[in-house]
């Protein structure tokens, strides 16, 4: 099983007083000669992750906010990881699939653990129209994606590209650059309607399978996810393709199930005196439901049974400081089976 983490920014973090200092401080100059605190956090506690031999790192994306654009925050940081492979957001609709090819194999270059994408289809119109995009319905949705991923696919593997398209079209495009590895970025995105499998079954290399909303307790929600991986391999199955699977569950750790829950709530709300309410409820609370908070022996049983699902990946949402993730990775996830970590860039 493999083990991943945030890029820490406002839109992905709670209860980091770096991250809420950040935002504060984000519509004003700053003191000369001091960095964005976001930045220099981010790079504390991903370096701290890198040593420890965590193997992923989602560098999300929020246009309209506070964060720092993810492929500037990725590039300035990953370079220097050991083990831990970028993972970027990309909102097909705000971006160009020429640029995006470019600016991947780019950063797929001069790190050495390659880089992945993260399709991200995109729901705030607001955002999409003032960066210059549009936010698209139904069908015409997946088929822009589609368009937008077989032209990256295609410059990467081949000396010249052409295509025709609903959305896109390019004639004898050339990239001077290709992937460092021999196999193009993989593909990473999430979806839980009936036609976002279709699309993530025929184009995806991995599923960030959704938890259900609905689900009352740990046990329906293991059921749900069990259901939903056997769909998908189906699907994959009539397609000629093998897809492979993340979940983000919120992992904490202390002595019992309540204080782990009490501690993390008394952090969001020490450091975060507004948090948004929006992303507790429809982010965390889900997450909450994976049964990753708790003992350690508990949360180690958890992700053993998410990994005998045929779980791949497990992208944690945690407290994101370098105390609270060495814990965790010292307690939980090492005794898993995670290979020995190598030591990090200096």
């Amino acid at each position: 099983m493999q083990f991943g983490l945030y890029a820490p920014i406002p839109m992905a973090t709670v209860g980091s007083p770096e991250v809420a200092q950040a935002a504060a401080e984000a519509l004003g100059p700053l003191p000369h000669g001091r960095r964005d605190a976001q930045y220099d956090h981010a790079r504390a506690v991903l370096e701290k992750a890198d040593a420890l031999g965590f193997d992923l790192c989602l560098f999300a994306e929020r246009h309209l906010g506070y964060d720092l654009a993810a492929w500037v925050l990725a590039s300035a940081i990953a370079p220097r990881f050991e083990n831990i492979r970028p993972l970027v957001a990309v909102h097909p609709g705000l971006w160009d699939p020429v640029m995006v090819a470019k600016l991947a194999v780019s950063l797929d270059r001069i790190c050495k653990q390659r880089m992945a994408i993260n399709i991200v289809n995109g729901w705030f119109d607001e955002e999409f129209r003032m960066f210059g995009g549009t936010v698209l319905e139904g069908e015409e949705r997946y088929r822009r994606t589609t368009e937008f991923i077989a032209i990256m696919r295609g410059l990467w593997t081949n000396e010249t590209f052409s295509y025709e398209g609903a959305h896109y079209k390019l004639d004898n495009g050339r990239l001077l650059l290709k992937p460092a590895s021999p196999e193009a970025p993989e593909i990473f995105s999430v979806s839980r309607s009936d036609r976002g499998r279709r699309f993530i079954a025929e184009e995806c290399d991995w599923w960030f399978i959704e938890f259900p909303k609905e689900a009352e307790n740990t046990d329906a929600l293991m059921r749900s996810v069990e259901a939903s991986i056997g769909d998908m391999n189906a699907r994959a199955k009539a397609a000629g393709r093998k897809v492979r699977y993340g979940l983000n569950p919120f992992v904490a750790v202390a002595s019992s199930e309540e204080s782990a829950l009490e501690d993390t709530v008394a952090q969001i709300f020490k450091h975060d005196p507004n948090p948004d309410v929006r992303k507790i409820k429809q982010r965390m609370m889900p997450a909450l439901k994976a049964g990753c908070v708790g003992k350690p022996a508990d949360v180690r049983r958890q992700l053993r049974r998410f990994e005998d699902l045929g779980i791949d990946l497990i992208l944690c949402k945690m407290l994101a400081n370098p105390e609270n993730i060495e814990r965790i990775w010292g307690e939980a996830l090492s005794p898993l089976g995670t290979p020995p970590p190598r030591q990090a860039a200096e």
